[in-house]
């Protein structure tokens, strides 16, 4: 073989090799891509999901809208705002608080902005909504793939200890999935990157092998630049946050995560 045609070879595996690695190059369709790719990129072990990305918040507004009549959406926008502004700022000004206590600071001052004095029953109801909303409808077939293959599976989320076990246990999902992490163990709040390494901990994987679930555009990019693998469920359509940092997909719902993360549903079984 002459040294120019075993250069050019050279130099065509390099670009080969490189694009697999990138995931931007497609040659061919064997067996050998496949397990060029499969060493490029380590399998995923495990899934950490934002609380929202599994239960349906759309009793919140409903539930604002129903407590405070022609105010509820106003009502629900004032206190997710604040709620988020609340647990940022205290992390930063060193006066944490956890999500509970946060989300009643939230509801006083969304109070209080539309000058409404509602009971501390009414107090009591919504913010009990938190941990009554029921699952989407596609999560049990959803979470039973990725279990069925193998994945670790938990909450990663800020909601308490305390939120994240009632709910767990109510909507059954302690059944298929391992135990909840809460960012309340580091005293801290999504996107501090203690509090994704609240899953490498748990899971005992590195990073790489961690696909995170996110359902806010911001909690995708904390993931992202963590480390993670992560996949936005962005079920009303928002546009990507401008943040630095893309996710490996933007998915509708949870149904296409399992296809995803290689948890290849089983072909049915035929006759013997």
């Amino acid at each position: 073989m002459s040294s120019h045609r075993r250069e050019f070879l050279q130099g065509v595996g390099g670009l080969a090799a490189a694009g697999f690695a990138l995931g931007t190059l497609q040659v061919g369709g064997g067996r050998a891509e496949a397990s060029e790719r499969d060493r490029a990129v380590p399998a995923i072990g495990g899934v950490a999901f934002d609380a929202f990305t599994l239960l349906d918040f759309r009793a919140l507004p409903a539930t604002a809208e129903r407590l405070f009549p022609g105010q509820g959406v106003r009502f629900e926008e004032l206190w997710r705002t604040r709620l988020f502004d609340y647990s940022w700022l205290r992390v930063l000004g060193g006066q944490y608080r956890d999500f509970e206590a946060v989300s009643a600071d939230a509801f006083g001052f969304a109070a209080a902005a539309l000058k409404l004095s509602p009971p501390a029953a009414v107090r009591r109801e919504y913010l009990e909504t938190v941990v009554q909303l029921p699952t989407w409808p596609e999560v049990p077939a959803a979470l039973a793939r990725l279990r069925a293959a193998g994945l670790k599976l938990a909450f990663l989320s800020n909601f308490t200890p305390a939120m994240l076990a009632s709910i767990a246990h109510r909507t059954g999902l302690d059944r298929v999935m391992d135990p909840p992490l809460s960012t309340d163990a580091v005293r801290s709040y999504k996107p501090d990157p203690r509090a994704y390494q609240l899953a490498v901990d748990a899971f005992r994987l590195p990073k790489e092998r961690i696909a995170f679930v996110a359902h806010g555009g911001w909690d995708a990019a904390g993931a992202g630049w963590f480390g993670f693998r992560t996949y936005w469920i962005n079920r009303v359509g928002l546009p990507r946050e401008e943040l630095g940092v893309t996710p490996v997909a933007t998915l509708p719902s949870l149904s296409g995560l399992p296809g995803e993360v290689g948890a290849v549903e089983p072909a049915p079984s035929g006759p013997r």
